[in-house]
C-alpha cells in the first residue's frame, strides 16, 4: 500500500481519518503532545514548527500523499496567544505544501468555515475570506502561503464536526453528552448556525479530496442547524433528557474569540465529485450504535 502521511494523528480529526483510511493506505502519523498508539498506523513524534525536523521526516518516510490536519483549532487559545499558535497554523503549513510541491504529491489541508464572517451564508469556495477571529485569520494566511507554495494544493473548508471521541480529543458532542447524563444545564445558541458532519464524512470528503481535488473545497453537510437545535436533536437520538437544554445567545456567553452567526458552507461542489453527507439524524444515530 502507499504510505499516506497524516498529521495530528493523535487530535479528533488525525485519529478518524486514520482509523478509516488504514485499510487502504500504509499511515504514519505524527503527534507531538499527546502519544496514542493506533494499530495499524505507525506514530511518530514531530515538530511540525522545526522545518529541518519535517524536511528529515518527508526524506525519511517518502509519502506519496500527504493529509495535514495538525493545528491549534480552538478560536479562544488562538485569540488569546496567536504569537504561540501561528507557528503550527501558519508557518508549518506553508513548509508543508512546499515540501510536497519538492516530492510532486498530494497535499490535502484541513481548513475552516471560520474564515468567513458569517453575514452572507451559505459561503462557495468563490466568496471573498472576511475571518473575525485570528483562528480564522491563521487560516486564511494558511490557506494562501500553500497555494502559493503548491497551487495544487487541496484546501477543505471543514464544517463544525462531531463524532467518536480519540484518545486524546473529543468532539463538542462529547461534553454535551456528559452535561445532559449528567442532569446540568446545558446551554446552546440560538443564533449560531452552522453546516455540520461527522468524522466519518469529513474523511471521506478529505480522501476524495486526495484523489479529485486542487485549490478550494466546501466539505459542508446538508442540514443548516443552529447549536440548539442541533443540542435538541442529538438528545431526541441518544435518548437524552432534553429538561435542561437551555436556549442562549452569543452574546450571553464571553470569550475571547469572536463568534460569526452563520457560517453554513455550500458545498454542491463537493457533492458533485461524490461527497455524500448522511442526514443529521442518521449521523447521530450511526455514531450511538458504534459507542
Amino acid at each position: 500500500m502507499k504510505k499516506l502521511l497524516v498529521t495530528g494523528a493523535s487530535g479528533f480529526l488525525g485519529w478518524n481519518l486514520c482509523q478509516l483510511a488504514k485499510s487502504e493506505w500504509d499511515i504514519y502519523g505524527t503527534y507531538f503532545s499527546h502519544p496514542e498508539s493506533i494499530p495499524g498506523v505507525t506514530l511518530l513524534k514531530v515538530d511540525l514548527t522545526n522545518f529541518q525536523e519535517i524536511k528529515q521526516f518527508f526524506s525519511q518516510i517518502q509519502p506519496a500523499a500527504v493529509i495535514h490536519t495538525a493545528a491549534q483549532s480552538s478560536p479562544n487559545i488562538c485569540q488569546t496567544y496567536p504569537q504561540e499558535s501561528y507557528p503550527i497554523n501558519v508557518t508549518a503549513s506553508c513548509n508543508i505544501a512546499g515540501l510536497c510541491a519538492d516530492y510532486v504529491i498530494p497535499c490535502v489541508f484541513t481548513s475552516t468555515d471560520l474564515v468567513f464572517d458569517g453575514l452572507n451564508p451559505p459561503y462557495s469556495e468563490t466568496e471573498p475570506v472576511s475571518p473575525i477571529c485570528y483562528y480564522g485569520e491563521q487560516k486564511v494566511m494558511a490557506e494562501e502561503g500553500m497555494l502559493e507554495r503548491y497551487p495544487q494544493t487541496a484546501i477543505c473548508r471543514m464544517p463544525l464536526m462531531f463524532g467518536l471521541a480519540a484518545p486524546a480529543a473529543t468532539s463538542f458532542i462529547q461534553p454535551f453528552i456528559t452535561t445532559l447524563t449528567e442532569g446540568k444545564q446545558l446551554n446552546l445558541f440560538t443564533d449560531e448556525f452552522r453546516t455540520p458532519v461527522s468524522a466519518a464524512t469529513a474523511v471521506q470528503g478529505l480522501l476524495l479530496a486526495l484523489e479529485k481535488v486542487q485549490g478550494i473545497i466546501n466539505l459542508g453537510g446538508k442540514e443548516r442547524i443552529s447549536r440548539y437545535d442541533f443540542g435538541c436533536l442529538l438528545a431526541e437520538v441518544w435518548q437524552l433528557p432534553t429538561t435542561t437544554i437551555k436556549a442562549c445567545l452569543q452574546a450571553d456567553l464571553k470569550m475571547a474569540a469572536p463568534r460569526p452567526p452563520d457560517v453554513s458552507l455550500d458545498s454542491l461542489r463537493a457533492y458533485k465529485l461524490g461527497y455524500t453527507p448522511l442526514s443529521l439524524p442518521e449521523e447521530l444515530g450511526r455514531i450511538y450504535k458504534l459507542v
